[in-house]
């Protein structure tokens, strides 16, 4: 025997090492996964954070333009009545919303999924050797 083949390992020995370091390979990976995971988890809970502050400001901005109406409004009529007109328009614009939203929904149909199960039916009609053909 050579020494080359003897610094050979054999075959039974490599599989040995094999299957004692795949195990520990797999946990390694797995363990770069959660921490890039938790890592992008809390990425993304930062962005819900500042998407839900962008909303906050958003209703904010647009309370501020509400009342800046009003007081724009006031100029030319009394206070209360440029406040009232102001709901008024507000209470308008969000029956319009919910009307059309309301015909949306109720045109959408229900809620199940119609031709799949037309399609299962018909598939058990024909497993079972009924099929309309």
């Amino acid at each position: 025997m050579t020494d080359s083949q003897s610094a050979d390992p054999t075959l039974g020995a490599m599989v040995h090492q094999l299957t004692t370091q795949v195990p520990d390979l797999i946990r390694s990976e797995i363990r770069l996964a959660q921490a890039e995971m938790t890592q992008k988890g809390k990425a993304a809970g930062i962005g819900i954070g500042m998407f839900s502050v962008a909303g906050l400001l958003g209703f904010f901005a647009l309370a501020t333009l509400i009342t800046t109406a009003i007081l724009g409004l006031a100029n030319v009529v009394d206070a209360w009545l440029a406040a009232l007109i102001v709901a008024l328009v507000l209470l308008v614009a969000a029956a319009t919303a919910g009307l059309v939203g309301k015909n949306k929904v109720s045109s959408a149909g229900p809620p199940k999924p119609e031709l799949a199960m037309d399609g299962l039916k018909e598939d058990i009609e024909t497993v079972k050797g009924h099929h309309r053909g």
